[in-house]
């Protein structure tokens, strides 16, 4: 396992979990509207986060961390679309559409690293 790649997720879902809670419009925003309580959606994925992340620190809950935070990158690659749809709705500029398309194949490079730091190295550790 890469400890800086490790430290790096911790940080990423750190931040973006305190997000949730700091920012929530912006992320309430881009709940698809097909799912109810955008709200309470976006506390959990929030709070999902931010424990993820204390998880992934400790080697002793990293990898059930790891299991749940794939869960999450593939439970809310809905809103990144709908990040994108709503950018290109409102005529955004051509970089930050480019940006959120850039955004998209992000999500499994994040799913990969996951797994990569905190269940691939438990397998070969034993």
């Amino acid at each position: 396992m890469n400890r800086a790649a490790l430290w790096l997720l911790v940080v990423l879902f750190t931040v973006a979990g305190v997000g949730h809670f700091v920012r929530p419009r912006l992320f309430e925003a881009i709940v698809p509207t097909w799912l109810p309580n955008a709200r309470l959606l976006v506390q959990i994925s929030g709070l999902a986060e931010l424990l993820g992340a204390i998880g992934l620190a400790l080697p002793a809950t990293r990898y059930a961390a790891g299991c749940g935070l794939i869960v999450l990158l593939v439970a809310v690659f809905p809103a990144n679309v709908q990040m994108l749809l709503l950018a290109r709705a409102a005529g955004a500029s051509a970089l930050w559409q480019t940006a959120l398309w850039l955004r998209l194949p992000l999500q499994p490079v994040l799913v990969w690293l996951v797994w990569w730091t905190a269940i691939a190295s438990k397998a070969r550790v034993g």
